[in-house]
């Protein structure tokens, strides 16, 4: 009870310092997809303005980290903080259990204790840091910020039964509204139709804003626009059970030109995580987006003030081989996801892999250098006096007999460091061939790569 008493005398602080609040100015920039009830838009701006408010999203732990799918609700918390409301973000560790069907065709498998354990203190590191990223590195403000409250619905789901949540809560629910869900209707005219487990979905969500609603009076909630069923069952339930108003905004569904889901790269997510997701692959992942998407992009992915991203594209258009767009949108989201030191480490590893840097690669460590050059075999040895290219290739195991080194190397097909070597009986000059980082890349052809790490 002193939590949250505290958190309301904090958030009373914030009221007297922040006066534009009307969050729904991020329509410019593309943020918000519908707002639920659909002619709230007035009465919503007058109650931002008011008031600091308290705002939540929900996120699935079905995995150790978000992905860049999930940034854009992380953004528009960010930019609910930034105009002095209070953030909550919600990990629901009891509702994994059940599994959202919401998009899905079939029912989700049963996620273990542990795993949705494991998956929880992932998905809050990603939060946190990304919140702490922001502060950090892009709130360039003398105002201070509410920190975000980070929660996780078994908090309260450990502490009611079955019988109080659908004798309570359930009594407000209407079936015919349950049942003329979007995600319902979709799985019970399928040929797999839809378990009491996944209909019971609805039930839980809804009641996890009124838990929130009681406990930190949260007016608003936020969600993909493929969440937008749920947020109503939540409308319904605390406008019945409290008489109060509240509201349900959704952020557009962020797909690639080709209609694929954002995020998505050949099925595989790109994760906040940098041990799933490395930094470069992150930052290039960024570096890679099309001309007729960066724009958009920019908006919803970086917090560069609109005129800015107007002015940066005017400059795109008369030099468009800089790429100064998607640098900046790479630069920008890698440090927010990543910090600064990301950053650094991923423009290094683009210096060294696209420019053959050397002096970027003898600023890497070994495991970055080795998931940067995917696949590459990292070998250990011993300098020794007079050593030439042909004795460090053959002790690397670059080639199968020294006939092939020293046809492949005369013929200009090894490096060393990116830089060519065809002379197989060179003497090594280790104050050159050796980086700083005490190691050297070799590579035979266009992508064998071979890490010597020297024993010292």
């Amino acid at each position: 009870m002193n939590n949250i008493l505290k958190c309301r005398q904090t958030v009373l602080y914030f009221q007297r310092l922040y006066s534009n609040r009307n969050i729904l100015k991020l329509r410019e920039r593309g943020m918000f997809h519908d707002i639920f009830p659909d002619n709230a838009a007035n009465s919503v701006t007058d109650i931002l303005n008011a008031a600091t408010r308290t705002v939540y999203a929900g996120f699935d732990p079905t995995a150790d980290s978000l992905h860049v799918g999930n940034l854009l609700v992380l953004n528009n918390l960010l930019h609910w903080q930034r105009s002095g409301h209070q953030c909550i973000a919600l990990i629901g560790g009891a509702t994994a259990k059940i599994g959202d069907p919401s998009g899905k065709n079939t029912e989700r498998e049963v996620l273990s204790k542990s795993f949705i354990d494991d998956n929880v203190r992932g998905i809050c590191e990603n939060i946190r840091t990304v919140f702490s990223n922001h502060k950090k590195y892009i709130w360039n403000d003398e105002d201070p910020l509410l920190l975000p409250i980070v929660v996780n619905n078994e908090e309260w789901y450990s502490n009611i039964s079955a019988v109080e949540l659908i004798g309570g809560a359930g009594r407000h629910m209407r079936m015919g509204t349950l049942l003329s869900r979007t995600s319902v209707q979709s799985r019970l005219n399928s040929s797999v139709g839809m378990s009491f487990t996944e209909f019971s979905y609805q039930l839980f969500q809804a009641y996890d804003w009124l838990h929130l609603f009681k406990q930190y009076k949260c007016m608003f909630q936020i969600g993909g626009n493929d969440q937008m069923g749920n947020i109503v069952s939540g409308h319904e339930l605390i406008s019945k059970a409290c008489k109060k108003p509240v509201y349900g905004l959704t952020v557009p569904l962020v797909t690639t030109e080709i209609g694929d889901k954002f995020g998505k790269t050949a099925g595989n997510a790109v994760w906040l995580a940098p041990e799933k997701t490395s930094t470069f692959t992150f930052y290039q992942f960024w570096m890679r987006q099309p001309d007729s998407e960066v724009e958009k992009f920019l908006k919803l992915f970086t917090f560069d003030k609109i005129g800015s991203i107007s002015d940066l594209m005017r400059r795109h258009r008369e030099k468009p081989e800089l790429r100064l767009p998607q640098k900046r949108l790479a630069e920008q989201v890698t440090l927010l996801v990543h910090g600064g030191e990301g950053l650094k480490k991923a423009q290094e590893a683009t210096l060294a892999l696209y420019e053959g840097s050397v002096t970027a690669l003898g600023q890497m460590n070994t495991e970055d250098i080795a998931q940067l050059f995917s696949g590459a075999t990292i070998v250990n040895v011993m300098p020794e006096a007079g050593q030439d290219v042909l004795e460090l290739a053959m002790k690397a195991g670059c080639f199968p007999s020294k006939d092939d080194a020293i046809r492949i190397i005369s013929a200009g097909g090894f490096y060393i460091n990116q830089q060519k070597v065809n002379n197989p009986s060179e003497v090594l000059n280790l104050g050159v061939h050796r980086l700083r980082n005490n190691v050297t890349l070799l590579r035979v052809g266009k992508r064998n790569y071979y890490i010597v790490k020297w024993l010292k």
